[in-house]
């Protein structure tokens, strides 16, 4: 049958936090949840017994199967449906190793049920979510005319920012103080219209500037 409504999945292993979700997205016309799943591995064998979502909303700590494994199997099996994670706070390190597994953004747990609306509306129509994103600057690609500007020194910082390393170590590897490493990252953020490490990644990321 065909229906306009985004179809989605809830993964997550907090069962009250779950239900929650699913009662509050279900009260969206837009929306309809397929399954709920408390892990990754619960999350492969629902998969097999209902149609597609388009997104699934991924908790990042779970047991048996935790979000980093079940995203990326994800991307692997089914590239076509979005993954957006799920966070309980800003930490750069979770959600950068959750995009790096495959998300296309993030939101966080306490986020309200408009603006979780308004991310998975738009994850799935462009591909990528992120709540400080200004709309349409992440997917502009580098090498378009128009595209930013960066000094060789800010696309190597750029790409640093994909790893693991502290704004220390970046500075240390890149043989600058770490005040220099400071006004890179100020100057992309300008730039790119971004205010947060995960949105350089993502935007790295997206515009092909590093690969995993």
């Amino acid at each position: 049958m065909q229906t306009d409504k985004i179809l989605i999945a809830i993964v997550d292993d907090h069962t009250l936090f779950r239900d929650g979700v699913a009662a509050l997205m279900a009260e969206f016309d837009e929306l309809q949840v397929i399954f709920e799943a408390e892990n990754g591995e619960q999350m492969q064998h629902l998969l097999a017994k209902h149609p597609l979502p388009q997104v699934i909303l991924m908790d990042i700590n779970m047991p048996v199967m935790d979000g980093y494994m079940a995203t990326k199997w994800i991307k692997d099996n089914y590239p076509q449906i979005r993954v957006l994670a799920l966070s309980m706070f800003e930490e750069d390190k979770a959600v950068i190793r959750m995009i790096k597994s495959g998300a296309g953004g993030y939101v966080l747990k306490e986020s309200k049920p408009r603006e979780l609306l308004h991310a998975i509306k738009t994850i799935n129509e462009k591909g990528v979510y992120i709540n400080e994103m200004v709309s349409g600057k992440l997917v502009r690609k580098v090498a378009d005319d128009d595209g930013p500007d960066f000094s060789r020194k800010e696309f190597e910082f750029l790409r640093l920012c994909c790893s693991e390393l502290t704004y220390k170590e970046i500075a240390d590897l890149m043989f600058v103080s770490p005040r220099t490493v400071d006004n890179y990252r100020e100057s992309l953020f300008q730039k790119l219209n971004l205010k947060t490490r995960t949105g350089l990644v993502l935007y790295a990321i997206q515009n092909e500037i590093f690969k995993f």
